[in-house]
Parts: structure tokens; sequence; C-alpha cells
């Protein structure tokens, strides 16, 4: 009497299940790193430029000038980042991906003949990527907190312009990452529009109430035209040594020297913290 086999089970990691499942969750975690690794490795991405902003921002709409100098700037930004002689690619104007800020970031970039990233999230409202972004560096992600790795490890500065809830998250992210030097090496953060953060954010007041110290209002600059906000991000850049592609920023750690993705040649694959 024959028995007929029993049909092939997939493999794990080609079980759309399992991927899908809270078991698997490590496994999406560990993939929205490696993903965006491989393709920056692949592409050449040095190191960014952020731009973060409202998506609800429009050319047409009350506050459209910041759109206007988002794209403006962003224009700026990657005309120097094109002039600069190297072989890899940087920085390179980054943003979420979306709509308003995001959107005139990326246009900006695209308009000047360069390359831009757009580092898209699925909401429950659908956020899809603008059409401005490089499709090679165009990317999903399904956590808020992994999206937040690449923004900061290698952004060189972050260039905040008004926006919500959002905004308001990644940018204090990035003064805590300042302010407690976990990044090694420094960023320099402008906040676009200091008629608009002023009369929402009182720094003062925290200054005064204990809760941040004088020194803390030394972690970012206002800014409020584009030519102004260029010229502070080039003087603010050392002429380097050519390093590995993504140059990812260590993290600091109590007792241990800084790590990273550096010291290694374009040709070689870069070692970070995370390959020890």
């Amino acid at each position: 009497m024959s028995s007929k086999p029993l049909p092939h089970r997939p493999l794990a990691y080609e079980n759309r299940d399992f991927l899908a499942s809270d078991d698997a969750r490590p496994l999406r975690i560990l993939a929205e790193y490696l993903g965006p690794l491989a393709t920056f490795r692949r592409e050449h991405i040095r190191e960014t430029i952020v731009f973060f902003g409202s998506a609800r921002l429009t050319p047409g709409g009350p506050m459209g000038r910041y759109y206007a100098d988002a794209r403006e700037l962003a224009r700026l930004v990657t005309a120097w980042s094109k002039s600069l002689s190297s072989r890899v690619h940087r920085y390179i104007v980054c943003t979420g991906g979306g709509g308003g800020i995001m959107e005139a970031a990326n246009r900006g970039a695209s308009e000047a003949g360069g390359r831009t990233i757009g580092l898209n999230i699925g909401l429950p409202h659908e956020q899809a990527p603008n059409q401005y972004v490089t499709r090679s560096l165009s990317f999903e992600f399904r956590y808020f907190f992994m999206r937040k790795l690449w923004f900061a490890h290698l952004a060189r500065a972050l260039i905040v312009f008004p926006g919500g809830f959002g905004t308001l998250d990644e940018m204090t992210e990035f003064l805590t990452l300042a302010q407690t030097r976990k990044l090694d090496r420094p960023m320099k953060i402008l906040l676009y529009g200091p008629d608009y953060w002023k009369e929402i954010l009182n720094f003062d007041a925290l200054i005064r109430h204990g809760m941040i110290s004088p020194e803390d209002a030394e972690l970012f600059e206002y800014v409020d035209e584009p030519q102004a906000a260029l010229r502070i991000l080039q003087t603010g850049f050392e002429v380097e040594s050519e390093v590995a592609a993504p140059d990812f920023a260590g993290s600091r750690c109590e007792g241990a020297a800084p790590t990273g993705l550096q010291a290694a040649s374009d040709d070689s694959p870069p070692a970070s913290s995370a390959d020890r």
C-alpha cells in the first residue's frame, strides 16, 4: 500500500504568515536595519542632510513660503553636494518621503539633478512616497524607531521646518541625542522659521525652570533664509578623508570607544558595532 508524500512546508523565511506574526517581529526589525544598510552601501551614500517639517504645508497655503524655502534650500544643498570631489555621495537630502515640507525638499534636490532619500512609513491614513524621491532610495518602514535610526545615524545636519507632533517628536529626539552626546560626532540642528518656533516652544522657560541647562540652547540655531542656512552648513563641516559609505555614526557607551562604520576603504565592507 503506497502512501502519498506529505506536501512540502515553506521555508520559515518564505512563510508570509509567519513573517507577519508576533513571533517574527525581531526579524522584521532586523530587516529594517539590514535592508536600508545594504542599499546605502550599494548606492555609496555616505551622509545626509535631514529635512523635517509638516506634511500639511502646501505651496499655496497660509504658510506656503516655508514650502518654497525648503525647496530652495534643498536645491542649494544638492548643488553644493554635487560640487564636492568625492567617490561617494555626500550631504544627500533626506526626508520622511511624504508630502508638504518633505515633498518640497525632495523636489528641490531633484530639480538640482541630485539623488534624494525618502524614509516613508505606513500610517493609518496612508502616506505615499512623493514623486521626487529617487526610486532606488525610497524606503518603506513599519517601525518608527527603525526609521528614526536611519534619520539619525547618517545625518550631519538637521533642518527643522514648522510642523506638528511628528516634527516635534523627531526634533526633540535629535536634541536629546545631541544633549547626551550619544552619537560620536556633532550634528548641526537648524530651526527654520524663528517666528514659528519661538511662539510654540519656550526654551527660555525650560532654562528658567531648570529643565535644561543654559548651554543646551547652543545645541541649535535659528535660521530664516535658505542662503543663510547653507552658509551655516558649509562652514560647519571640515574637509574629511574618504571613508566607507555609509558613514554610520557610532553610539557612545560609558567606558567604551566609539564604534561605527568607519576606518574602512570604499572597496571593503564597513563594520558596525552591530557586526561585533
